[in-house]
């Protein structure tokens, strides 16, 4: 590829990754409304659903969302009874995030999300495995050289 390629809009990885992104968020869009919760609430369920039990900072740590971010959605998650925050006993600094009930079965709602968007992508499990774990070899990589 010529210099003057790389630089023509399709040839762009950050912009084929940026609408793809955009092109996936609009498809949970509709999965999600019917679970009242949006993506990055969606995201933090996925931690909770997994772990049970997080901090804010390893949630933070986990979605790479700053905590300004983090915690107003957690307190509107908190509001619909989703989870719950409390203070740690041996540091107060510390918030423990858990999941309620309501939280927990939102789970068998949402066991379907991949399956739907698997079968709408057009790939095969097997290559959107394989594509996953190559976009997360590149966030590796870009993340250890800042």
């Amino acid at each position: 590829m010529s210099s003057s390629e790389f630089l023509k809009l399709e040839n762009q990885l950050c912009f084929s990754l940026y609408a793809s992104s955009r092109a996936i968020t609009r498809m949970y869009r509709p999965l999600l409304e019917e679970l009242g919760i949006t993506y990055p609430q969606y995201l933090v369920l996925l931690v909770l659903w997994d772990q049970e039990e997080s901090t804010v900072k390893e949630l933070s740590e986990k979605l790479d969302l700053d905590s300004g971010t983090l915690t107003p959605m957690l307190k509107r998650m908190e509001a619909q009874q989703l989870l719950v925050r409390r203070r740690s006993q041996e540091d107060e600094r510390v918030v423990n995030i858990l999941l309620t009930e309501t939280g927990r079965a939102l789970y068998d709602r949402a066991i379907c999300i991949p399956q739907t968007l698997f079968a709408a992508s057009g790939l095969s499990e097997e290559e959107i495995v394989s594509f996953n774990q190559q976009l997360q070899r590149i966030i590796s990589s870009v993340n250890a050289t800042m």
